[in-house]
């Protein structure tokens, strides 16, 4: 089975895709974003704060709902109600793994607008110390199969959780 990487960086970015043989309707994308919080913080703004991502990028995210279970405990279900290209949409999601050591975190969407598109949806973050220097590097991974081959791999949905998260980083980056 053959991949195809296609590679896209810009200074606090770094997009990459790994789209497999068009026979096959499934697919991983990945993204580096480079950020100035702490991989702590920005955990702890998905694992047990979510309903408050709206307050930093409400131009994205209008808001996050616990219909199940409780933040920050794997098998809660939240409902995010958001905008991406330039339509309404809504993604019910289980919290599938939370590791507060490694920060990360992955959610399986289960309900909403992917799953009109995609039979599987699953988009895992990992915040990890930068290497040098203070700051983040949130590694964005999203595996997905489409329900038929017209349907576009999701790029476009990988640069809104980008720009969700650079816009969550200056949130937690502004002096009070």
């Amino acid at each position: 089975m053959s991949s195809l990487n296609i590679k896209q960086t810009t200074p606090t970015s770094n997009i990459i895709s790994e789209i497999m043989a068009s026979s096959t309707l499934t697919g991983k994308i990945e993204a580096d974003v480079e950020i100035k919080a702490s991989p702590g913080q920005f955990h702890e703004m998905f694992a047990h704060k979510p309903h408050h991502v709206h307050h930093t990028c409400y131009d994205k995210i209008q808001g996050c709902d616990l219909l199940e279970g409780e933040w920050g405990k794997v098998g809660t279900i939240i409902s995010w109600r958001y905008v991406h290209d330039g339509k309404a949409k809504v993604s019910k999601q289980l919290v599938e793994a939370i590791d507060p050591i490694k920060n990360l975190i992955t959610f399986r969407e289960i309900e909403g607008d992917q799953l009109k598109e995609y039979k599987s949806f699953v988009a895992t973050l990992q915040a990890s110390p930068k290497n040098k220097g203070s700051g983040s590097i949130v590694h964005w991974t999203v595996e997905y199969e489409k329900l038929h081959h017209g349907i576009a791999h999701p790029e476009t949905l990988l640069q809104f959780l980008v720009d969700a998260s650079k816009d969550i980083d200056t949130h937690l980056t502004q002096p009070n």
